[in-house]
């Protein structure tokens, strides 16, 4: 495995990797490490605040120059969906068994993988994924898609659109499909076919392939350039008809179909379905109604996350952060997406939106001293000693530790297994990275790329949130697993470096224009004396280099991962590009992002 970052795996004494099952206190013991109630904590930090204060106000701080939250949560706690209702979860399980019986009478392999197709896009996809499974084993039989027929690949005659339609399904769902499928439209020069020029659909449905690919396979590199010309192409000179077609294609081209986060885009798939004209009004009803669904599940949760966020005080003892609960909540819909985890759904919100807290004390507000103490604190876990802190610290920690506590009891009472160890080595790992970076700031000091890239995919909170989402998803944790999870293995450093990359096209010139230590761009910038065009374009070729690597580890035989972990890998990657692609959508509340969570969480589909 490569090794981007500082973080080994646990040396064979620590005692982390060799805790086990036998060694679980009982839950009643966790239960009581529980810093006591609200209450009796601000008393705490009442007394504390009276001899830190005065520093406090003497001390010359920064400011993000954070506007306040958009949302109003008083509106928020007051939603009620009729979709909660039981007679509208009977409607569309008689829904999914006509679809199901749409796809049984289907016969023409294209058609089938067509609506298999649009049935991901549209957000229904963990309904069908027997009958998905049937119909890609069959394809991919049929066909021969396999390695080991590789001339039979080359010589046999293909339509590029159900070749390239195929190529994708069949890669997303992990199987193994040879490049060469695609290599039969290649020349004797070993060039693209100019002829594949006047298929506009195939070109489309190739474009959306290559981005499956792995390292080393030209073939698609070569088959992306083509497509991406070739569309780019007939956009300019309007020879697309079909506008439908021609919406595709430059959401294609903006960002494609295998780099987008399937749940937060199904309002935009249910609008461009509604238009087509071979539109199934018995899919439409069930894609409309699904969502509405789902969408009364993720209000019920945000509900719950926001009491949360209001008992913890945060907002009102820390101004200075950003209020961003509902953004945090947003990033943890896109990254867990499978309906039936919403109590980890709900742990990764607060733990973002807890990560995002103590970003802003380590980026703006505290000293060097302070954060040198706090992460001290962190290191040692230790209750006790928070008295040395100021009181905005004591807060922060006393949050973070009894967040910690009551996700470790939820998960101990479900599998009688510890995780309090893991989840402080993950907040250990995570504030170290922020403490290297603030001291960067405090004495002027510039990384090159490399030095900064080895700390910023741990600082960027991936590897942290992947924690928390392990743990929220996995139903049969195993030592293997963990240890796994905790040694960085290329699943979760590419899927946090593209979270690190991303970040930085979208929000390094405001962080930079504030005095933050240079970013991505700027390290790139001065290692090679170029311009920020150039930084920019070095950057997203990472991404695509992420990528390939995340496009192996997804489908690796030997991973010790359960899928549904791996989906939240993959999908945070998706979803960092998505929140990040116009700016910071994150920190800033862009306007995009502020519609597109409008209407996930708050706008009801309708026919």
């Amino acid at each position: 495995m490569c090794s981007f970052g500082m973080q080994k795996a646990f040396p064979s004494n620590n005692p982390i990797k060799h805790l086990h099952n036998s060694d679980i206190k009982s839950s009643k013991l966790i239960s009581s490490n529980r810093i006591g109630s609200s209450d009796a904590a601000r008393l705490r930090l009442h007394f504390s605040s009276q001899q830190h204060g005065a520093d406090e106000l003497q001390t010359h701080r920064r400011s993000g120059n954070y506007s306040p939250s958009r949302w109003d949560f008083d509106y928020i706690q007051s939603l009620h969906s009729d979709y909660k209702e039981e007679r509208h979860r009977r409607r569309a399980s008689e829904l999914v068994m006509q679809v199901k019986k749409l796809i049984e009478k289907e016969t023409d392999p294209t058609r089938q993988l067509e609506l298999m197709d649009d049935l991901q896009r549209l957000g229904l996809g963990d309904h069908f994924q027997d009958e998905f499974k049937e119909i890609l084993i069959s394809v991919y039989l049929d066909n021969k898609y396999y390695k080991s027929n590789v001339d039979m690949i080359k010589n046999a005659e293909r339509d590029l659109y159900s070749t390239a339609l195929a190529f994708r399904l069949l890669r997303q769902h992990g199987f193994q499909v040879a490049p060469e499928v695609l290599g039969c439209f290649k020349n004797d020069e070993g060039e693209l076919e100019p002829s594949l020029i006047h298929d506009t659909r195939g070109l489309l449905q190739l474009y959306e392939a290559s981005f499956l690919l792995t390292q080393g396979e030209n073939t698609l590199e070569l088959a992306r350039e083509f497509a991406s010309r070739i569309l780019q192409e007939k956009l300019l000179n309007d020879e697309i008809d079909d506008i439908n077609l021609s919406t595709w294609i430059r959401n294609s081209l903006d960002i494609p179909i295998h780099w987008r986060i399937e749940r937060v885009n199904t309002s935009v798939w249910i609008e461009a379905y509604k238009r087509r004209a071979d539109m199934n009004p018995t899919v439409l009803e069930l894609a409309i109604l699904d969502t509405n669904i789902v969408q009364a599940q993720y209000q019920e949760e945000l509900k719950q996350n926001l009491q949360w966020w209001r008992n913890s005080g945060i907002v009102e003892k820390l101004p200075f952060v950003r209020n961003r609960l509902v953004e945090s909540y947003f990033w943890s819909v896109g990254i867990v997406q499978p309906r039936q985890h919403g109590i980890g759904r709900m742990a990764l919100g607060k733990s973002i939106a807890l990560i995002t807290t103590i970003d802003d004390v380590y980026d703006v507000y505290g000293t060097l001293e302070e954060l040198e103490q706090f992460t001290d604190v962190i290191r040692r876990w230790d209750v006790s000693s928070i008295d040395k802190l100021p009181s905005y610290m004591q807060l922060c920690f006393l949050a973070l530790h009894n967040f910690v506590n009551d996700t470790a009891y939820d998960v101990l009472k479900e599998q009688r297994f510890n995780i309090i160890p893991y989840l402080r080595k993950s907040w250990m790992d995570l504030v170290e990275a922020y403490l290297v970076e603030a001291k960067w700031y405090h004495s002027g000091y510039k990384p090159n790329l490399e030095e900064y890239l080895e700390n910023s995919w741990i600082s960027v909170s991936g590897p942290a949130v992947l924690a928390q989402a392990f743990f929220g998803v996995t139903h049969s944790l195993t030592e293997e697993a963990v240890d796994s999870l905790y040694g960085h293995r290329d699943l979760i450093r590419s899927s946090s470096m593209i979270l690190r990359l991303a970040d930085d096209l979208g929000t390094s010139s405001h962080e930079v224009s504030r005095g933050d230590v240079p970013k991505s761009i700027q390290c790139y910038m001065n290692d090679n004396n170029g311009s920020e065009g150039e930084a920019r374009e070095h950057v997203q070729w990472m991404i695509g280099e992420s990528w390939k690597k995340m496009n192996e580890e997804r489908v690796a035989r030997d991973s010790p991962f359960c899928q549904d972990f791996i989906g939240c890998a993959v999908d945070m990657g998706r979803m960092a590009q998505f929140m990040y692609r116009y700016g910071d959508g994150h920190g800033m509340q862009h306007s995009i992002i502020h519609q597109q969570i409008n209407t996930c969480f708050f706008h009801p589909a309708t026919l």
